[in-house]
């Protein structure tokens, strides 16, 4: 297909950073190229194992969370062009569905998530990487204003988990990540100077 290998940029940031909207207005820019976006979230671990009652208890901001061993397997195999079956993740049960999507391989791959930055592994595979810095406040009125409307969640469940995991994970894992990132974007998918510029440079990583 190409001699050259995928260029693999990832994005990271908290819960309501804007790391969707940056990587969908990437995508946009490079509608002529072949772009394929991957969500770290597609990648909680399977939990089949595990009672309802114990699955509920599930902490999904923490590392332990995702299946990182499968995700890099298959970033691996992109980079070889090779096709690759990204899992399914069912909400509704807390566990992994046996159903999956079969993605094709791209010239460019962006794997968008809170901990994509923090496994060094998995840094390691990526040519960009980038940090999705937004004031705190902002998040958690994005994350509370997307769960009740998406999710059906009320005010007060919002931010008990907030309280209970989304904070002090984010302080623990996703914050420090920061520092292994190439380029931070500050005010999330409204900084367009910023974003101007990484898809600058990846033209020019495309071009090379």
């Amino acid at each position: 297909m190409c001699h050259k290998k995928p260029i693999v940029i990832g994005i990271a940031g908290g819960t309501g950073s804007g790391k969707t909207s940056i990587a969908a207005k990437i995508m946009k820019t490079f509608v002529d190229k072949s772009v394929l976006l991957i969500q770290q979230d597609s990648y909680y671990r399977d939990q089949s194992h595990l009672s309802f009652e114990e699955r509920l208890a599930t902490n999904y901001d923490h590392p332990n969370a995702f299946d990182n061993q499968l995700l890099m397997e298959q970033i691996a195999c992109l980079q070889r062009y090779e096709a690759i079956e990204i899992p399914v993740y069912d909400y509704a049960l807390h566990t992994r569905s046996e159903a999956t999507v079969k993605i094709a391989p791209k010239e460019v791959v962006i794997l968008e998530g809170i901990l994509v930055l923090h496994d060094q592994a998995l840094r390691d595979l990526m040519d960009i990487k980038i940090f999705v810095d937004t004031d705190a406040d902002i998040r958690i009125l994005r994350r509370m204003a997307r769960d009740i409307k998406e999710r059906g969640r009320t005010v007060e469940s919002v931010i008990d988990q907030y309280l209970s995991a989304v904070r002090p994970m984010h302080n623990a894992f996703v914050e420090p990540s920061k520092s292994h990132a190439d380029v931070i974007i500050p005010e999330g998918g409204k900084n367009r100077v910023a974003i101007d510029l990484v898809t600058t440079k990846i033209k020019m990583v495309l071009e090379e």
